[in-house]
């Protein structure tokens, strides 16, 4: 009990953990602006298109983490296509540091799981009734005041399982973290390793691993109790 206490007792590992929290966060919150419209666009289309548009989707997971990781830092180097075209363009007189920030490790998360959230959604919204949709058309609204009061209440579900895995997956996630955040801005993960095998602290590597089980379990916990709470404003507004 005295190592925990211990933990959460250090500003340099609670300043760790924030940052974790924090960019896992906001990854799922990117993941869900940029899934939804996208599962439903893919969900919508001809059956001919669906399969090569998920196609695309998944080919991001087909990928090496370390190969994705490595395209991102050519993205956003210094010398990277970002800062090289707004150069061109005359935006900056000098680059903008992208990369080995939490904003380079925001990106590259969201990247790597937002496929796991489109395909979540697209399993839900495909057994959304379309006639539903035409419904509320005709009952005065237009498309996006459709979307926003009928489709996306009911793709909560998925949103909620989807929201699970990227925030799970960004939480625990090492690669990522490691090569886009660099030094200066540890993950979790990235510090458990440095303890087990830099550090030799085992007892501060199994320790920073129970608060991750921990902290995922909350997290878990917190979905379903939203889950639960908005299935219950359903079942009142039936």
């Amino acid at each position: 009990m005295t190592h925990y206490i211990s933990f959460f007792m250090d500003e340099y590992n609670m300043s760790i953990f924030w940052r974790t929290i924090r960019i896992s966060l906001i990854a799922t919150l990117f993941c869900v602006f940029l899934g939804v419209p996208t599962a439903y666009y893919i969900s919508q289309s001809p059956k001919k298109w669906r399969g090569l548009l998920m196609s695309i989707t998944l080919f991001p997971l087909l990928t090496n983490s370390v190969v994705r990781s490595f395209a991102w830092i050519t993205i956003l180097g210094q010398s990277g296509i970002i800062n090289t075209t707004l150069k061109n363009i005359g935006l900056i007189s000098k680059p903008l540091t992208l990369l080995y920030t939490e904003f380079s490790i925001t990106v590259g998360s969201v990247y790597l799981f937002l496929p796991l959230m489109v395909i979540t959604l697209v399993g839900i919204l495909e057994n959304i009734d379309s006639e539903i949709m035409e419904a509320a058309e005709t009952l005065g609204a237009n498309r996006f005041i459709a979307f926003m009061k009928v489709i996306l209440p009911l793709s909560v579900p998925g949103i909620i399982v989807g929201s699970i895995l990227v925030f799970t997956g960004s939480l625990t996630a090492y690669t990522t973290p490691q090569l886009l955040g660099g030094n200066r801005n540890i993950m979790l993960a990235t510090f458990l390793y440095q303890n087990a095998t830099a550090l030799g602290n085992w007892k501060g590597a199994s320790v920073i691993a129970l608060i991750m089980i921990a902290a995922t379990v909350i997290v878990m916990k917190l979905f379903d109790w939203v889950a639960k709470r908005m299935d219950k404003r359903g079942e009142a507004s039936a």
